[in-house]
């Protein structure tokens, strides 16, 4: 049993993480300030006795005794993170060195998540962690990209100057039941869109690429490396296999048994063209590779936002009804 810190652990992935942590027997403080995480991922988890939630943003210091930190914090979606850039910049500059300096002090492992947004629109493909990746510095994404990548560089400084224990691993596309309804990355546009009978929208031709690993697998990466002894990274942990984004719309309508129609819209600033990871780090060091097909995946989170509609729906008639349970 450990005593780990997840911050960004209301999140899509933090909660994930949290609960898989907690499954195996450690304890688990998450940290969250619920910008983009929600109460509602680590509600089922409140009643364990060994997991403790704390209101906090990483840009502050927080002085806590910990073994192993889990750094999730930050928006993940252009959405979110575009919406207070500068904010998501401080969270990945002084927010990343107030964990440094707390796994400093106690001692601790620090795992930072970082992205595939690293690479940019990539040059190279697959993308291998020894490339240094295509990015706009100055674009609409740079609050993000640059972010990540000034992140990393920060745990390597604090690695080979003070000697840090730290991991590094570059996430590619996740999804899974808890992503946000209004996320805005195209797995939650197109199901959303789709259980509300609403056209899809693909920017662009929908021939551009991304690789689509489902949350449990991505969890499991990221417990891994964080194990393991050999490497500090960088990892790259998601699928490699490559979905076109028209191909993936068309698969969700398929699955769900909806007609409704496809409509193509301008590709947004920057947006990359190919995505894809070279796993054969992971593959060698952790052993891993994903398991969750995308069909069943799909299957899976599909299901979670049709019971988050119906349930959100139940909620809002309730809210319509007077203190005695009529209509008012």
């Amino acid at each position: 049993m450990r005593s780990i810190l997840v911050t960004g652990g209301a999140g899509f992935l933090g909660s994930h993480l949290c609960e898989r942590l907690l499954d195996r027997g450690d304890d688990v403080i998450c940290v969250d300030n619920f910008f983009s995480g929600k109460k509602r991922n680590i509600m089922h988890l409140m009643g364990n006795p060994r997991f403790e939630v704390v209101r906090h943003d990483i840009v502050r210091p927080i002085f806590l005794e910990v073994e192993q930190i889990y750094n999730l914090a930050c928006p993940a979606s252009p959405a979110a993170y575009q919406y207070n850039p500068i904010k998501t910049i401080k969270t990945s500059t002084n927010g990343v060195i107030n964990m440094l300096g707390l796994a400093k002090r106690c001692q601790a492992r620090l795992l930072h998540a970082s992205t595939s947004e690293v690479y940019g629109d990539p040059e190279v493909h697959p993308q291998t962690e020894d490339y240094w990746g295509h990015v706009n510095p100055l674009g609409p994404r740079s609050c993000y990209d640059e972010g990540k990548r000034v992140a990393e560089s920060l745990c390597m400084n604090y690695h080979l100057t003070h000697d840090l224990d730290v991991r590094i691993v570059r996430i590619f596309n996740t999804y899974g039941p808890r992503m946000a309804p209004d996320d805005g990355r195209v797995m939650a546009n197109f199901i959303n869109q789709a259980l509300r009978d609403e056209p899809i929208t693909i920017y662009g031709d929908g021939g551009q690429t991304r690789s689509f690993c489902y949350v449990d697998d991505l969890v499991e990466g990221m417990i891994r490396m964080m194990d393991q002894e050999e490497s500090i990274g960088p990892v790259n942990v998601g699928n490699p296999i490559e979905t076109s984004i028209k191909e993936l719309a068309e698969m969700i309508l398929e699955i769900m048994g909806s007609k409704t129609e496809l409509i193509f819209e301008d590709l947004p600033a920057d947006d990359p063209r190919r995505r894809c990871p070279d796993i054969t780090r992971a593959r060698q060091l952790l052993q891993w590779e994903p398991k969750v097909e995308l069909r069943q995946g799909l299957v899976n989170t599909i299901a979670y936002y049709r019971q988050l509609m119906e349930d959100n729906a139940v909620i809002r008639r309730k809210g319509s009804a007077g203190a005695w349970g009529k209509p008012q």
